[in-house]
């Protein structure tokens, strides 16, 4: 009994003190900083000793006791590689690698529909992206048994852990990221999504609100912007998803103020609604406004596709690419294919977008040019 009750306790130890998982992110518009996430099953505290060489040197602390860890460290270096270990309590990680940002050559990965699909990612990980950004529905649902609330993203951490404890990731909002009881045939009396998106915020530590947000990469010229459409059908209803986007809404006075002025070279929103239906909101306001950037990437049907519209590309990705298909009207290359995106980016240079099978073939290329300065 005695040896019984020593097993409890020490188990109760032991778990109290498990680092279980390590994902990272970006809390700033730039990548100035990074910041480190990790999970244990007990609250504690948290730290994060990191250098450019395995004997690290630098440290970031926080005493406050949590169960989600959330700190963030510099990294200013450029083409190198930082190595990061991380402690809470007695219990401390491996130490792990991640790039610093490239100063000749960005590459992003945009996948789209993680939760419906078990991928190969050997492809994408062989394109060795600085970053990987979604187009939404990371997750199939947060109701799931054993998957309820921040449980459903941390297994999909657990899906992949060698690339998100060495790649940023920066998820964007799909309704099924914040389904809170099953849908149904109809609208029922109580809501099915969590339009505040409490538990994906919770668990990811992303800039801005988090619902929306911005990451910019000025030696580029680039920069992205989350934006939460997705099922706007269903706005008023218990269905509703997503934050409004409609006239005098928050999020059209955002993405209005991200779009006010010119910015020279690349902008690309990435969202989760169907593009030929997004595009023709508010009289056509929506596309106009997607129209001042270079590019729209959604994760809204699963299929591989890019549509031009007056020269501007929009694409949708899907790692589940073998689902029901809805073409835009202006479709100019599609495909059912698993697929992901890939941007590459070099200095005043046009933008590479291609998209890739998950067997690693080039499915579509197209080089886009970043806007000019306004003349003068």
């Amino acid at each position: 009994m005695t040896r019984f009750f020593l097993f409890l306790l020490l188990g109760s130890v032991a778990e109290a003190a498990a680092i279980q998982r390590i994902w990272l992110s970006f809390q700033r518009e730039t990548p100035s900083h990074i910041t480190v996430n990790w999970e244990t099953a007990q609250p504690a505290d948290s730290e994060v000793s990191f250098g450019t060489s395995a004997i690290l040197g630098g440290k970031v602390a926080k005493a406050e006791q949590v169960t989600l860890h959330h700190i963030e460290i510099p990294i200013p270096g450029k083409d190198v590689t930082y190595h990061y270990q991380v402690r809470s309590g007695a219990e401390t990680s491996a130490v792990h690698t991640f790039k610093a940002m490239p100063a000749k050559e960005l590459r992003i990965a945009v996948v789209g529909d993680w939760g419906f699909a078990q991928p190969d990612l050997a492809a994408l990980i062989q394109d060795d992206p600085h970053v990987l950004m979604t187009a939404g529905d990371n997750v199939s649902s947060l109701h799931q048994q054993g998957r309820e609330g921040t449980k459903a993203f941390s297994a999909l951490i657990d899906s992949q852990p060698e690339l998100f404890h060495s790649t940023p990731f920066m998820p964007v909002l799909g309704n099924h990221d914040r389904e809170i009881r099953s849908r149904g045939p109809k609208p029922p009396p109580e809501a099915v999504y969590d339009v505040e998106a409490k538990a994906y915020r919770d668990f990811f530590a992303l800039p801005g609100n988090e619902w929306n947000w911005t990451l910019a990469f000025p030696d580029f010229e680039a920069r992205f912007l989350a934006l939460d459409l997705e099922h706007i059908q269903d706005m008023g209803t218990t269905w509703q998803t997503g934050h409004p986007f409609e006239e005098g809404s928050a999020q059209l006075t955002w993405y209005r103020q991200q779009m006010a002025q010119p910015h020279v070279g690349h902008t690309i929103s990435i969202q989760n609604e169907r593009n030929a239906t997004m595009r023709s909101q508010l009289k056509g306001e929506w596309g106009r406004l997607f129209q001042r950037g270079t590019a729209v990437i959604t994760g809204f049907g699963y299929f591989a596709e890019r549509a031009m519209v007056d020269g501007f590309p929009y694409y949708n990705t899907a790692l589940k690419g073998n689902g029901d298909k809805y073409p835009d009207p202006k479709s100019a290359f599609f495909a059912s294919e698993h697929s992901y995106i890939l941007l590459t980016f070099k200095p005043k240079s046009p933008m590479k977008i291609e998209i890739k099978s998950l067997a690693g073939k080039v499915l579509d290329a197209q080089n886009v040019p970043g806007k000019q300065p306004s003349a003068q």
